[in-house]
């Protein structure tokens, strides 16, 4: 059974969805501007052998927001370090997607990790960087017409693909849509960021996790080569969203990784 949860931090309360009641811990974080709700099917999968933890990013999902714009990743990974002590987690699995990956490594550099699963590590150039920042967030057209709803929709069937699930279509635009006023912040502090220095001073083994058409898959190969201790599982034949669209098999493997990790032998 999955539960949800709040839990006090500097920034005020960080929301959290939570599977299981024994065995090692997994925290989860989501791309942005989503929530952890993106994690769903995932989490019970977790919870037969782990204590997994899905996090709303601060300002996203059901999380208090920053105290303002401007905020670094590090600062983000500092909050959600506190919220994963508050719970209890010691020497969890961090993973995330895509700015889920940069907010799992900002996170392990403040709490002690057991490892890694990244997925979709955004390396990007700073010619890229430089793109990110200028052209990926503009400004939801919020008015009384409901435009915004279907700029949302036109947004992530662009992004996601034309031939998107409905039900994943639906996720995606109700979350965006609950802080479409906001849903820069974490995006902007993710374009910021460059996560290669983190990753490089992982000490923990690490799991690349990601699709085969990933946006994002075309980094993996320097991710390899930044970190010390890591592997690389492709999930062949999907577009992206491994842990969307295959989250079964996205929780084999990362419960695999976890089990590995802490010295278990999976039955």
């Amino acid at each position: 059974m999955t539960k949800g949860g709040y839990v006090d931090t500097a920034w005020g309360q960080v929301h959290y969805r939570i599977s299981g009641e024994s065995g090692p811990w997994i925290g989860l974080f989501h791309e942005s501007p989503l929530s952890c709700r993106v994690y769903e099917q995932v989490l019970p999968l977790l919870g037969r052998r782990a204590r997994a933890v899905a996090f709303d990013t601060p300002g996203y999902g059901a999380s208090d927001p920053p105290p303002g714009p401007g905020f670094e990743i590090p600062d983000y990974g500092r909050v959600l370090a506190e919220a994963a002590a508050g719970i209890g987690m010691e020497r969890p699995v961090l993973g995330g997607v895509h700015s889920g990956a940069s907010l799992a490594l900002a996170t392990a550099a403040r709490l002690p990790a057991a490892g890694l699963m990244l997925s979709g590590v955004p390396l990007f150039t700073p010619e890229e960087r430089a793109r990110f920042i200028a052209g990926w967030t503009p400004k939801a057209p919020l008015d009384d017409r409901g435009s915004q709803f279907a700029w949302a929709v036109e947004r992530y069937r662009r992004n996601w693909g034309p031939d998107l699930p409905g039900e994943l279509l639906h996720l995606a635009v109700v979350e965006l849509m609950r802080v479409a006023d906001r849903y820069d912040r974490g995006y902007q502090a993710a374009f910021r960021y460059d996560p290669s220095e983190a990753l490089a001073a992982v000490e923990a083994r690490i799991l690349l996790l990601n699709a085969e058409g990933d946006r994002l898959a075309a980094k993996d190969a320097a991710a390899l080569a930044l970190a010390r201790d890591a592997r690389l599982v492709v999930l062949p034949d999907l577009p992206g969203q491994p842990h969307l669209r295959a989250p079964a098999a996205f929780a084999a493997h990362l419960l695999a990784f976890t089990q590995e990790v802490n010295r278990t032998t999976p039955s």
